[in-house]
């Protein structure tokens, strides 16, 4: 026999017993499988659907968003249960964010169809309906000072 075929492999002071307690007189291989970590108790959480405004590129929860949909006709309408059949896409409830879409063509682009003016009329009609953009506050200044003394004790002109 060689001395390579005596050696005994790494091995630790540790075990575990049948009910999964660790024990640390038996010895355990190194780099064996260590025991699963405890299950966390309770409910599990609960996934909730990320989608991103066409506009501003924006991520929210689905439900914060309002969806329009191409349906297969071609029409544009907005889907206010998320489910309608065709190609979607999503804006944020802001007024300003659905004029800018409809302005500047990105509501076409992202449903990849034209949209015929009965249905911008539509969509305009829905956007004058949702909240306008919240007022920024104005910020607070401190007024000057009119005039200042120069450092030598002498007023400054």
């Amino acid at each position: 026999m060689t001395a390579e075929a005596t050696e005994q492999p790494d091995i630790e002071t540790a075990a575990s017993s049948p009910d999964g307690a660790q024990h640390e007189s038996a010895p355990r291989r190194k780099g064996a499988a260590q025991p699963a970590p405890r299950k966390r108790k309770g409910p599990k959480p609960r996934h909730v659907p990320q989608r991103t405004c066409i506009v501003t590129r924006a991520t929210g929860d689905k439900r914060g968003l309002v969806r329009l949909v191409r349906t297969p006709e071609g029409r544009v309408e907005v889907d206010e249960t998320g489910k309608k059949n065709g190609r979607g896409a999503y804006l944020t409830r802001d007024r300003a964010i659905w004029e800018q879409a409809l302005n500047r063509n990105v509501l076409a682009r992202a449903l990849k169809a034209e949209i015929v003016p009965e249905d911008l009329a539509a969509l305009r009609a829905y956007a004058a309906t949702l909240p306008p953009p919240p007022a920024q506050p104005t910020p607070i200044t401190t007024p000057e000072p009119a005039a200042s003394v120069a450092p030598s004790g002498t007023m400054s002109e």
